[in-house]
This record gives C-alpha cells, structure tokens and sequence, in this order.
C-alpha cells in the first residue's frame, strides 16, 4: 500500500487533483469530509462538542453552525485546542477504518489541507504539493467562495507559504494553466504513483 499525502494552499486546485487521482483509482481520503462526518447530528462528537461550547454552536436544525463554532475558537486558542482534541482523535479513528478497508495494493490518497502546517509529512511515503501563484488562488477563492478580495488574501496568508510547502513535497502539481494542463499533469503524477507502488 502506498500512503500518498495531498495538500496545497486554499484555491490551488487541490480538489480537482483529489477528485483526478480518485478517478484513476486512487482511494481518496478526505480529512476535511471526515471532520464534518464525526460532529454530523446525533454522533458522540456532536454531542461534545455542545457539551463543551453550549447550544450556541447549533442552528435551529440541530447541526454545527460552523461560522458560529470558528468565531469562539479562532479568537482562543485554548478553545480551539479543545475543540481539536474532541474532533481530532474521532478523525483518527475514521481514517483507520477507511484505511482498513482498502485493498493490500491500493495507491491512498490523503487530501489534507494542512499538511505542512501541522507537519505531517512524515506520515506518509510520499508528499504531493498543488502549488499556484497567489493572484491565481485570490482569483479563484473569489470566484468559488464568493468572499471578498481582502477576506481571500486573509485566507492565502494564514497558511503556510508556496516555499515552504514546496519544500515538503516529493512532487509538485504546477496549476498555473488550466484544466486540460492540469488533467495531463494529474496523468503524469498517477504513473508515477503507480511505479512507486509496484517498486515498494
């Protein structure tokens, strides 16, 4: 099995190479959907996570009111070490049993948007970066998360740099050009995981 971790900065195009290697064969896993996953309405995580926050994280449907959660835990870092430390472990967890499932020779694709940030690298046999240049992922966050131009750089700068992600990867994605680019390169990348699959 080779564990394969994916990562780049918010508007890189990380989700079309996630969603490109999937359709190769890749088993994608997908830290960010399991996060949702474990704090969903009527899990033990959803039920911490009001115990510890109070019923003002809730919308009036029962489910986490995600903007609401991120305004107490981003103005505390102490809350916010709690609140990884209910969500954090359950996400393990989750990965193991997705992780168990896949077969002996699969090729498993870990889409984990902070990556270098938390300096995971390590755990994987192999470092994808999607790189791009900042006006490109400003653009894009703009177009695709309809926030302003100042709230898009807020989000480009709170990550790590495109130097120091680069200098984690074992290989880099250029999505400067388009989507035809970036399919042939995606291509290119999954022979790649392939041979090193077979070699391992």
């Amino acid at each position: 099995m080779l564990r394969v971790g994916l990562t780049g900065g918010i508007g890189s195009g990380k989700s079309e190479v996630s969603r490109g290697l999937a359709a190769r064969g890749a088993v994608v896993i997908d830290a960010d959907q399991i996060a949702r996953e474990v704090v969903e309405p009527g899990t033990s995580g959803l039920a911490e996570v009001v115990e510890e926050f109070g019923a003002v994280v809730l919308t009036p449907e029962g489910e986490l009111d995600r903007p609401k959660l991120g305004e107490i835990v981003f103005a505390d870092e102490a809350r916010l070490a709690r609140l990884n430390a209910i969500v954090h472990p359950r996400v393990g967890e989750r990965t193991e049993e997705l992780m168990s499932r896949a077969p002996q020779d699969a090729i498993v694709v870990y889409d984990v948007p902070l990556l270098v940030e938390n300096d995971l690298g390590s755990l994987y046999d192999l470092v994808i970066v999607v790189d791009a240049p900042e006006e490109a992922q400003i653009e894009r966050v703009m177009a695709n998360r309809a926030m302003t131009e100042d709230q898009a750089r807020a989000r480009v700068k709170a990550q790590a740099g495109r130097e120091q992600r680069r200098a984690a990867a074992h290989i880099v994605i250029d999505n400067s050009g388009g989507l035809d680019e970036l399919d042939r390169r995606v291509d290119q990348v999954w022979d790649e995981l392939r041979r090193c699959a077979e070699s391992g």
